[in-house]
């Protein structure tokens, strides 16, 4: 054999091992973003329902729950009470009008029926709801009340302390690159920062 066919040869068997070795590389890329979509929806679901059962609870007991216990036990043997509003208007002889709200309680559900019911979340388990999708790590849960403009208000924020996107970190200035949460320590709101 000559030196060009042996140069052809190995220049082939080069072009051959860089083609595979670009296609490999950019399916990695791929399938991992692949993967980090799915669990993160995982995530962004749990976060959905432990937000469902946090608004549930504050509208019960007129505050939100730091305490996965509390909150557990909630779900599991709470009710929300199911009410009517009325509201009557009577017009008094000089022109003002007096408005009397009456609000009648027609029974209760259990939270567990009520929020978690088979056809909302056919999936749901109690036990593993702290529990961060594709770990043993929980997420963290915080609620207090913080002053705004002289007024003390509950709010609540949960958030995933293991993400899977090595991205999303807390030092990120943009709050959709942080780890996935819902809710604020700083202001009110319940919002995640995935919508």
């Amino acid at each position: 054999m000559n030196p060009t066919n042996i140069l052809t040869i190995v220049l082939f068997l080069v072009s051959i091992g860089l083609g595979y070795y670009l296609f490999n590389s950019i399916k990695y890329k791929i399938d991992e973003e692949e993967n980090i979509s799915k669990s993160e929806a995982r995530v962004i679901n749990k976060l959905k329902m432990i937000r469902d059962a946090q608004l549930a609870f504050m509208g019960v007991n007129g505050k939100y729950t730091g305490s996965w216990d509390s909150l557990l036990s909630f779900i599991d043997t709470g009710k929300i009470f199911l009410t009517q509003r009325k509201e009557e208007i009577k017009m008094l002889e000089y022109g003002e009008e007096v408005t009397t709200v009456i609000i009648d309680t027609l029974g209760s559900i259990s939270v567990r029926d009520s929020i978690f019911s088979q056809r909302a979340y056919p999936n749901f388990n109690l036990a593993t709801l702290p529990l961060i999708p594709g770990t043993e790590a929980r997420f963290e849960m915080w609620a207090s009340k913080i002053n705004k403009s002289g007024v003390m208000v509950d709010v609540v924020e949960v958030r995933d302390t293991k993400p899977v996107d090595p991205q999303r970190r807390e030092s990120n200035e943009s709050n959709i690159k942080k780890p996935l949460r819902f809710g604020s320590q700083t202001s009110i709101t319940t919002a995640g920062n995935w919508e």
